[in-house]
């Protein structure tokens, strides 16, 4: 028997200065990301998009997503086979293509995840536990884009 999750958020809109969206450039796409118990996100749009460039806007919290999923499976993968992760940190970069109507989709996201490991004979079995972490990644597997993973491995 399958599990199902269930997510709930709110977002609240925080942009309008008056004139609702009266036109284009009369409001700011400025809103909050909210669950209950947990800190509010500051969002917008990109700047592209006449977003706050000091907000997080959908599609950093896209890649977050992927990155964040991606190292929370490698993480427990690693546990379960013994292998002691002493470092993780991941800059990752996705590439969004704006369409000719106005849209636009992302068309890969790179994940570049630089791992540390306790001793230098987990290094490799560290490794080729980043392959099985995007197969089970509920995130990746989510997405119609490509997630590719060039990590690097070192001990201390």
């Amino acid at each position: 028997m399958t599990k199902q999750h269930h997510y709930t958020t709110q977002i609240q809109w925080t942009g309008n200065d008056g004139l609702g969206t009266r036109n284009y450039t009369a409001y700011r796409r400025d809103h909050i990301i909210q669950a209950v118990g947990k800190p509010e996100i500051p969002a917008s749009s990109d700047p592209a998009f006449r977003g706050d460039p000091t907000r997080y806007n959908p599609e950093e919290l896209l890649v977050a997503s992927l990155a964040s999923c991606h190292m929370l499976w490698f993480l427990h993968l690693c546990s379960d086979a013994g292998i002691v992760v002493v470092d993780y940190q991941d800059h990752p970069k996705g590439i969004m293509q704006e369409t000719a109507v106005g849209g636009g989709h992302f068309t890969e996201v790179i994940l570049y995840p630089t791992v540390v490991v306790a001793q230098p004979d987990q290094v490799e079995r560290a490794r080729t536990l980043h392959e099985k972490a995007h197969k089970l990644c509920f995130i990746a597997n989510s997405c119609n884009f490509p997630v590719h993973c060039e990590d690097t491995c070192t001990s201390r």
